[in-house]
């Protein structure tokens, strides 16, 4: 694939639809081209301690953050046409249709393919399959994992290598 839109979520809570970070990494012809970050208001709103341990995110970190529709009606045109990508598929596609649910909007019914799984075919002699270890396996040393935008970056460049 050389045109894709890698895509990571961070949760507030152990809701679907409680995604308090989004992080876009858009690439075009097999080279990334574009980056898109927001902070998100949750829904429901609240944090708990596992997910704040993981991400460092609390509720003072989105008070102020607009809520996912508006964010998404930034989202939307830089991924217009593009298939998206994620490492664990089923997390983030699981994401982003509980909270176009509770929003109310329609899903458009993404294509979505997943970096995990793939790599678990492709790279068996790994220790694990985890973003961060297939990511350096890939060549690229992810520093911020867990951040939204550090995260779909290490899924685009693990993306250009295997898929």
């Amino acid at each position: 694939m050389k045109d894709f839109a890698a895509i990571d979520f961070e949760t507030a809570n152990n809701e679907r639809s409680s995604v308090c970070s989004v992080g876009i990494v858009i690439v075009r012809n097999g080279m990334i081209t574009d980056s898109f970050y927001s902070l998100i208001q949750p829904e429901p709103n609240y944090y708990n301690y596992w997910c704040s341990q993981v991400h460092g995110l609390c509720r003072k970190d989105t008070d102020n953050a607009q809520v996912f529709p508006f964010v998404w009606s930034h989202i939307e045109p830089l991924i217009d046409g593009l298939p998206l990508v994620a490492h664990n598929r089923p997390f983030d596609e699981g994401c982003l249709k509980a909270v176009f649910r509770v929003y109310q909007m329609v899903y458009p019914d993404y294509e979505f393919h997943d970096t995990l799984s793939v790599s678990r075919r492709k790279m068996p002699e790994l220790e694990n399959h985890k973003l961060h270890t297939v990511a350096a396996a890939c060549g690229y040393q992810l520093k911020k994992h867990h951040h939204a935008l550090a995260d779909a970056e290490a899924c685009a460049w693990i993306a250009m290598k295997i898929l």
